[in-house]
């Protein structure tokens, strides 16, 4: 999530509580996989700093005679899906949320080409791929940018058609099931025969409401420890393991 994009801290989670064998439990039923993009895949905002779209966004609205759409809290949150979320909850489906979001595409557009790749995920991902897997995408960031740094990456193959992610009905990002329902069903999935790999608590959220097994990625102990006390039992904090597991 791009929430917490430029937290660079490089403290790795103690992995001894995902146990082997809960892992390779998850992996081995998992016929179709559904990805989170910005975390298990990349870092789309490693350079390109969030919070500073989120300020853009935030001042655009001011420039609007808009400010008095958002509270103080969201005026300052990093995270610029906060302020797409507030604006949609005051005017719902109008022309200024669709402006918004087009605008955030537009960032995330200009972001993908300094993304950091997830360690070991595109090795993960064309490992899976060949073993029979299929595989999707299912994000709150815009679809267009997933797939422009999919086929950056040489991985687009991998993926398409399924790449789900936002669109300018707001209340249908995840936590809501919305995208992962929709990969499910067009590649016709039982979601007894899925597993999601997300980051967040929306990702764990969306995926349990939808059936789906879950797996976490931590690139550290904070975000461990935020997914852990949600009620994810499996965190991985390197995409090696799951790698491991797959070969």
């Amino acid at each position: 999530m791009t929430g917490d994009a430029n937290d660079h801290s490089t403290t790795r989670p103690t992995d001894a509580a995902a146990s082997a064998d809960s892992l390779r439990d998850l992996i081995g039923r998992a016929r179709f996989v559904l990805f989170d993009f910005d975390g298990p895949i990349c870092r789309l905002f490693a350079r390109h700093s969030a919070a500073r779209v989120a300020r853009q966004q935030v001042d655009w609205l001011e420039e609007q005679g808009l400010h008095g759409l958002l509270a103080d809290g969201v005026r300052d949150d990093p995270d610029p899906h906060s302020v797409l979320r507030a604006v949609d909850h005051r005017h719902p489906d109008s022309d200024l949320v669709a402006e918004l979001e087009e605008r955030l595409t537009r960032e995330e557009l200009k972001a993908v080409v300094s993304a950091w790749p997830t360690p070991y995920a595109d090795a993960l991902i064309r490992t899976w791929t060949a073993v029979g897997a299929r595989l999707a995408i299912a994000t709150n960031n815009s679809p267009r940018v997933a797939a422009s740094y999919l086929t950056d990456r040489g991985l687009i193959d991998c993926f398409a058609p399924h790449i789900y992610g936002r669109t300018q009905d707001l209340h249908l990002l995840k936590p809501n099931p919305y995208c992962v329902n929709r990969a499910l069903s067009a590649m016709g999935a039982h979601p007894s025969t899925a597993l999601m790999i997300g980051d967040s608590p929306a990702d764990y959220f969306a995926a349990r409401d939808a059936g789906v097994e879950f797996l976490g990625y931590a690139r550290n102990e904070r975000k461990e420890g935020v997914l852990r006390g949600v009620g994810v039992g499996v965190v991985v904090g390197s995409l090696e393991r799951v790698l491991e597991c797959v070969k």
